[in-house]
C-alpha cells in the first residue's frame, strides 16, 4: 500500500453502512443531496490526540452548519458511546472494527513510533459534498488548529 491514500480531491467518496455508538446503522449515500460531510479518521477512543481533535471538533460544532460531522476508528461502538458521554460529544462515532471504511479511505497504513514499525490509522480528514464527491482531503492531520483550517475549507465550498 502506498504512503498517502489511493483516493484524491474530485473523486466521488466510497460509500459505506457501518454502526455508529448507539449501533445504528449510518450510510453516507444518506447525506447525499442534503449536507456536506466532515469525515474525520483517527486511531483510537479516549487517546491524548484523538480526544484534542475530537473536542475542538466539539467546541467548534455550532460553525459546522453545512456539514454533518463523522469520526470514524476500528473501536467499538460501546467505547465510541463512552468517548462521546465523557466529553459531550454532539456529533456521531462510527465503528469499523473489520476496517473496511478505514481501508477503503486508504487510512490504514503503516506507522512509525520510537522506530518501531506497525500498521495503524493514520489520521485523516476528507469533506465531502453534498453531490458525494471529496472536496478537500488532510492527510497526516496535526491535531491543533485542525477543526478551524475544516471549517476555512467548508467555508470555500
Amino acid at each position: 500500500m502506498g504512503k498517502e491514500s489511493p483516493l484524491k480531491e474530485g473523486d466521488k467518496a466510497p460509500d459505506f453502512a457501518a454502526p455508529d455508538q448507539n449501533g445504528d446503522t449510518v450510510n453516507l449515500g444518506s447525506f447525499t443531496g442534503r449536507k456536506n460531510v466532515v469525515l474525520y479518521f483517527y486511531p483510537k477512543d479516549m487517546t491524548p490526540g484523538c480526544t484534542t481533535e475530537a473536542c475542538a471538533f466539539r467546541d467548534q460544532f455550532r460553525k459546522f452548519k453545512t456539514a454533518e460531522i463523522l469520526g470514524i476508528s476500528a473501536d467499538p461502538p460501546e467505547r465510541h458511546l463512552k468517548f462521546i458521554e465523557k466529553y459531550g460529544l454532539p456529533f456521531s462515532l462510527i465503528s469499523d472494527p473489520e476496517k473496511n471504511v478505514i481501508s477503503a479511505y486508504g487510512v490504514w497504513r503503516e506507522k512509525s513510533l520510537y522506530g518501531k514499525k506497525f500498521m495503524g490509522i493514520v489520521r485523516t480528514t476528507f469533506i465531502i459534498d453534498k453531490k458525494g464527491v471529496i472536496r478537500k482531503i488532510f492527510p497526516k492531520v496535526k491535531v491543533k488548529g485542525h477543526a478551524e483550517e475544516v471549517l476555512s475549507a467548508l467555508e470555500e465550498l
